[in-house]
């Protein structure tokens, strides 16, 4: 039998929201298997949380930079051991001439190509630096990339914005939407566009849990209440779905109609990529 140690306890604990007593008690239940462990508090209907909790292991900083056409954009994050430096003006020029670097390279090659700079640089400030990781998203079909950056480089999104006709991308309504849709994503961190894109392992995953929660009662009403609390998990994740951050009483979907309709266009979301600082 693992050992569950107070550590992996205090770790469940600031994971699910759920007390310490609980928290060790499913450990023992799993032997030790975290993961396992969320799942059981989860069915028991006492787990604050539906996912691991997002948690900054290291300081550093996300940046981002957007072509002057708007057809193409990069994102690096670049960590660093204390937020002194993070915040340091050598620092951060050192961030922006990696992201100039990483400007049409391979994703998640930064890392290698920069190893002489990084070095160099560690040197220099007597602190340990890690080019962690970039990708560069480019525009299919017609329409812009978009960036939104937030807390002084703590999170990232960059997103691509997807219309029919060459004239949308340069209206005013077009460019405040997309702005906006990168804010949501950053504020409300969905998993997908769309729910069809969220994986089947992870939708049947929910089912399961909804049905043993409600295991004890007739099954066309376990039906429902699962089915409702899919619709619920589908509006967190999927950003279509989700409650708009600007205005709550409206959907994503809604804004995006709304200016379509006024531009006489399509607008969708095509993708995205949302980063947190060390996650």
């Amino acid at each position: 039998m693992a050992t569950i140690t107070a550590a992996l306890v205090k770790e469940l604990r600031e994971e699910t929201g759920v007390g310490m007593m609980e928290c060790k008690k499913a450990l023992v239940q799993t032997d030790g298997d975290k993961a396992a462990a969320i799942r059981i508090l989860r069915e028991r209907g006492v787990a604050v949380a539906a996912k691991r909790a997002a948690r900054t292991a290291k300081e550093g900083v996300i940046a981002s930079c957007i072509s002057g056409d708007g057809q193409s954009g990069t994102m690096v994050e670049v960590n660093c051991e204390t937020d002194f430096v993070a915040k340091n003006e050598g620092f951060q020029a050192f961030v922006r001439e990696l992201l100039a670097d990483a400007r049409g390279a391979a994703e998640g090659t930064i890392g290698e190509a920069a190893k002489a700079k990084v070095e160099q640089k560690i040197a220099e400030i007597g602190e340990n630096i890690v080019a962690r990781r970039n990708v560069t998203l480019s525009v299919q079909g017609t329409g812009a990339i978009v960036s939104y950056i937030h807390m002084g480089g703590k999170f990232g999104v960059l997103a691509e914005i997807g219309c029919g006709k060459e004239e949308t991308k340069a209206a005013a309504e077009f460019k405040e939407l997309a702005t906006d849709l990168a804010l949501q994503i950053t504020a409300a961190a969905p998993l997908c566009v769309t729910r069809d894109q969220v994986p089947a392992e992870l939708v049947e995953n929910e089912k399961a849990i909804y049905a043993k929660q409600v295991e004890n009662k007739p099954a066309q009403i376990i039906e429902k209440i699962v089915n409702g609390k899919l619709d619920k998990y589908f509006s967190g994740v999927c950003l279509v779905e989700q409650e708009y951050v600007k205005e709550n009483s409206k959907k994503v979907s809604d804004v995006i109609a709304e200016v379509s309709k006024k531009l006489g266009d399509e607008i969708r979301v095509r993708r995205f990529v949302r980063w947190q600082l060390g996650a």
